[in-house]
Order: C-alpha cells, then sequence, then structure tokens
C-alpha cells in the first residue's frame, strides 16, 4: 500500500507564493505518476497537473504558468509551487498516486491553502 501526506498549506496574501509538499511512504515502488488536485466546498476536484516518475509535466491549461509541479524520487516527495496566488485558488489540495497502469494507489487527506488579506 501507499500513503500520501500533504504538507505546506497555509494562509497567504494575494500575489504570494507557497510550496506544498506530498511525501509518499510504503510502496512507493509501484507508483509512477503523481497528481496534485484541488478543491473547494460545494464542487468537484479539480486537477492542477500531474508528473511522471521521469518527471514530465502537464497541466490543466488554467493553471499553467503559476504553478510548477515537481518531483524528488530519492525522497519520494513530489512537490507544487504556487506563484501569483488568487484568491479563488483558496481550496484543499490533494495529490494523488498512480501505478504504471494509471491505476489510482493513493490519495493524501488535503491541506488547505487559503488566499486571503
Amino acid at each position: 500500500q501507499v500513503q500520501l501526506v500533504e504538507s505546506g498549506g497555509g494562509l497567504v496574501q494575494p500575489g504570494g507564493s507557497l510550496r506544498l509538499s506530498c511525501a509518499a511512504s510504503g510502496s512507493t515502488f509501484s507508483i509512477n505518476t503523481m497528481g496534485w488536485y484541488r478543491q473547494v466546498p460545494g464542487k468537484a476536484r479539480e486537477l492542477v497537473g500531474r508528473i511522471t516518475r521521469g518527471g514530465s509535466t502537464t497541466y490543466t491549461d488554467s493553471m499553467k504558468g503559476r504553478f510548477t509541479i515537481s518531483r524528488d524520487n530519492a525522497k519520494n516527495t513530489v512537490y507544487l509551487q504556487m506563484n501569483s496566488l488568487k484568491p479563488e485558488d483558496t481550496a484543499v489540495y490533494y495529490c494523488n498516486a498512480l501505478n504504471s497502469l494509471n491505476v489510482i494507489v493513493a490519495w493524501g487527506k488535503g491541506t488547505l491553502v487559503t488566499v486571503s488579506s
């Protein structure tokens, strides 16, 4: 089994930056792709982007430019760097892990990001 723990959320002012981390443990050898999602209460969870074990990234169009996903395979950790944050970026941010068959093997419990002055 794989366990994921997100960290790094908090309160940030509009225009600020924040870096989230997602640490994986357990059967990490089974992980190929890791993804970041976010969810606002009352709305569907939306994809921010994904990164493969090899480091290839894809992003939802609306997230491109301000959000960057990176990965440290040695630490079994992925990061989400968020810049120029806006109040509408306020959400709970989740990471997940997929195996080589693109089957989701784990979700984290999420970390809250609040963008407010």
